[in-house]
């Protein structure tokens, strides 16, 4: 089979491998749909601190598909269901999965890191993943594509859980990507009010504006402070989430803030540009609340495909293109290149 494979930084090709082989206690899944993701573009340009110089890996942790062959001592699955795949298996027995805390353990596997993903025809469905349920069933009137986009939509989820965002609410989500549309509309269905957009680039609120954000803010042209405090009457907004990798961003967040506002720092910043100064005297006269979070809670995904399901967000108009894996190479290109949102991998 033909699959798209890192081998080092820089390096993402297409090869053929073989099908794998799996145990009586796993499940081998039909990859349908795979997107790739900003952890993909970070690992194609920085590496992983989980794959090891040398080692290669089939990428991918977006994606769905349908079971194609079922081990001998697995229950609960058959050939032809299909399904959304949570990519993280958490170790089960640290402080934190203990606590239900799984999102956090810090000796996790992953689909597309430590496991291979999903940029090939055929993937292995381990033990640990089955039993963790990262495996869950949908109906046929369900989109692949759509399906494929659980994973980031349940990073917003948690997110979303993190600022309690309340009907009628300001919403500022800074960074007009993939991931700041899924926001848009994970906090439309909480019930915000006015969800301001913002971001440097004009094409990307261009993108964007097609998805109904309230107001668009072109940050590299006007004060962002400013702009905030003006469409929000003076107030600053209720929730501000941060989902681009810019420390300055995050410093502004407390002055954009309204009085018990609350901020998820959702982007995460670049090694040699981790550390920010923070006016702390905000969050404290203030009353701010601060939050981050990462990955996600195994029932946000759960949620997060039931929101799909059942029809209740939607999910393919921020796809872009789509490509064959045999051209996992051009794929890679186009979403590094910021002209589009989501880009997909499908297979016949």
């Amino acid at each position: 089979m033909l699959a798209g494979v890192y081998s080092g930084i820089g390096r993402v090709e297409c090869r053929k491998v073989r099908i794998p082989a799996i145990t009586e206690d796993e499940i081998l899944l039909r990859v349908r749909a795979a997107a790739i993701c900003g952890t993909d573009l970070r690992i194609y340009k920085s590496g992983h601190h989980r794959i090891n110089e040398g080692e290669t890996r089939i990428l991918g942790h977006e994606l769905s598909g349908e079971i194609w062959k079922v081990g001998r001592n697995v229950t609960g699955y058959r050939k032809g269901m299909r399904v959304a795949v949570a990519p993280n298996i958490s170790c089960g027995s640290c402080r934190y999965c203990r606590r239900g805390r799984q999102h956090l353990c810090d000796d996790y596997d992953a689909f597309g890191i430590t496991l291979d993903g999903g940029f090939a025809l055929y993937m292995r469905v381990t033990k640990e993943a089955i039993e963790q349920g990262c495996l869950v069933f949908v109906s046929e009137s369900v989109s692949f594509e759509e399906l494929c986009l659980s994973e980031p939509l349940a990073c917003t989820y948690y997110a979303y859980r993190s600022v309690d965002t309340k009907p009628g609410d300001d919403v500022l989500i800074v960074g007009a990507g993939p991931m700041g549309v899924l926001h848009l509309k994970m906090q439309r269905l909480a019930g915000a009010g006015k969800v301001m957009m913002a971001d440097i680039s004009d094409s990307r609120l261009a993108l964007v504006e097609r998805f109904g954000p309230d107001a668009l803010i072109r940050s590299g042209r006007v004060d962002l402070v400013g702009e905030v405090k003006r469409l929000t009457g003076g107030l600053g907004a209720d929730v501000i989430i941060t989902a681009c990798p810019a420390g300055e961003i995050q410093k502004q967040a407390l002055y954009m803030a309204s009085k018990n506002g609350r901020i998820n720092l959702f982007g995460g910043l670049p090694k040699n540009n981790e550390t920010v100064e923070l006016n702390t005297n905000l969050i404290h006269y203030n009353s701010l609340v601060v939050t981050g979070t990462s990955r996600y809670a195994q029932d946000d995904f759960y949620k997060s495909v039931k929101l799909i399901t059942e029809g209740r967000v939607e999910l393919a108009p921020i796809i872009s293109r789509r490509f064959g894996i045999e051209n996992i190479v051009e794929a890679f290109e186009y979403a590094q290149s910021g002209e589009g949102l989501k880009t997909l991998i499908e297979f016949p």
